[in-house]
């Protein structure tokens, strides 16, 4: 066994994950690597692609690219998913202004409760945490097992993140669902 095929890890990625997720790593790498640099000489052009490309290889050796650390395999989905959740978040927005600013009486009950979760990975449930979390008027507040518990600023928000919709629809992202 050499230095970077021990057993005692158990955290580490498979080998034998698609080579999409490292080209997909090498380009973020690069693009981000030029979007920080400003300089485009060939010599630093050339410095910029082969740190990128080492630190593609020693990720890959370790084992930490993989499809949940880069999940290349969820963008032609994720281009019907994003609009809707830009529309729900837009939505929630307003929502939680009007709220805000009623001048007396503000439709204001807090609420904390547990959803259920029907993802089957960890990558689809983080993915739901967080987009709950995007939605003005919830937060996350964690993830145990299939259940997110999270605190609503209403009962009609609690009731409407409950109905499942959204639970839904990422479950469909990560291509679980119909």
């Amino acid at each position: 066994m050499g230095l970077f095929l021990r057993q005692d890890q158990p955290w580490r990625a498979s080998r034998r994950e698609p080579g999409l997720s490292g080209v997909a790593v090498f380009v973020v790498l690069v693009a981000v690597w030029r979007l920080n640099s400003g300089h485009y000489t060939p010599l630093i052009i050339g410095f910029g692609v082969t740190s990128s490309l080492l630190v593609v290889f020693l990720s890959w050796r370790m084992g930490i690219v993989d499809r949940e650390g880069m999940p290349v395999h969820l963008l032609p989905r994720a281009t019907v998913y994003a609009p809707w959740l830009f529309k729900e978040i837009f939505t929630a927005n307003v929502d939680v202004a009007k709220r805000v600013l009623t001048p007396f009486e503000p439709d204001i009950s807090p609420r904390l409760f547990d959803t259920g979760v029907t993802q089957k990975s960890d990558l689809g449930r983080v993915i739901y945490a967080n987009s709950i979390t995007l939605t003005p008027g919830t937060v996350s507040i964690g993830v145990k097992g299939s259940y997110i518990t999270v605190h609503a600023i209403a009962e009609d928000v609690a009731d409407g993140l409950q109905e499942g919709e959204m639970d839904r629809r990422v479950t469909w992202l990560e291509g679980e669902g119909p």
